[in-house]
């Protein structure tokens, strides 16, 4: 509609509405503000327009080429060191496919999953469902993370009752990472002092380098900052706590070449990290 003038597109959304029996917009003194339907129905419209987009790519793509738009989901913690090469392999191997990287966290990375936003995506401590199928990738340990001058090694674990102890930046309630982090308090009796809760990876390491706290990542997101010794961490003990990272695909329709193709390459990525060091304490898990 962008080429329509005013009365036009009013007219249209008019049309539009008498079609469909509801109200589109609530038309106020500050302007046109979208009704509930109205917002269902643009959610439902990106849809099907993203869709066509995929359709033309993958219809009509020059012979032998791989062709399309794949659109991928990251684990916020692990979309620094993996947004890159993954970028980097696909333009170089796959030059017809658009790749679009999206990040979150798991739970809403695995809702966009099944509404269809995502073609794939990574997940943690997740099995199959019946509308996902999930092949397993890597087991990691949560760290206790710290400013540089707290000392911590990579090589001497740091139990968990002594990071409890401290003032800790804790990631919110109904984040996956709080869940294991307060079960972990729970196994070590410990009881947690929590002077911030942030939903952004980011800001609960910059307030540690502020000096307002210790905080419990996974060590794919701090493997940058203790190269470049920003911050100090070590693997938590007593007890270890452990997530399981898997790659998340839809079970229903088919599935095209370019998503394999780009999942295929997500898993070389991942498996590259690991044996060469370069993801601490990852062990590759192939168990379903």
């Amino acid at each position: 509609m962008k080429h329509l003038v005013q009365p036009a597109v009013t007219r249209q959304i008019r049309t539009l509405e008498h079609e469909l029996g509801v109200q589109l917009f609530e038309r106020t003194r500050q302007g046109m503000r979208p009704t509930k339907a109205g917002v269902s129905l643009a959610e439902r419209a990106r849809r099907a327009l993203t869709e066509l987009d995929r359709a033309r790519a993958e219809l009509t793509p020059p012979p032998g080429l791989v062709a399309g738009i794949v659109t991928v989901g990251l684990l916020e913690s692990a979309a620094e060191m993996l947004a890159e090469p993954l970028a980097a392999a696909v333009m170089r191997s796959h030059p017809g496919i658009e790749l679009r990287l999206l990040t979150a966290y798991s739970g809403h990375l695995q809702r966009w999953l099944d509404d269809g936003d995502l073609d794939l995506s990574l997940l943690y401590n997740l099995t199959s469902t019946s509308s996902l199928n999930v092949t397993a990738l890597v087991r990691e340990q949560l760290w206790a993370v710290a400013p540089p001058e707290a000392g911590l090694e990579p090589t001497r674990p740091v139990r968990f009752a002594e990071v409890a102890a401290r003032p800790l930046v804790m990631p919110t309630p109904g984040h996956g990472l709080h869940a294991l982090i307060t079960t972990g308090a729970r196994q070590a009796g410990a009881e947690i002092n929590a002077v911030v809760h942030t939903n952004s990876m980011s800001l609960q390491k910059r307030l540690v380098r502020g000096h307002h706290g210790w905080t419990i990542l996974p060590a794919v997101g701090i493997a940058g900052d203790l190269t470049g010794g920003t911050l100090s961490a070590a693997p938590l003990c007593e007890p270890e706590i452990w997530r399981s990272i898997v790659l998340g695909m839809p079970r229903t329709g088919r599935v095209p070449a370019s998503v394999e193709v780009v999942a295929r390459e997500l898993v070389a990525q991942v498996e590259s990290l690991v044996h060469s060091g370069r993801w601490p304490s990852a062990r590759l898990d192939r168990t379903e």
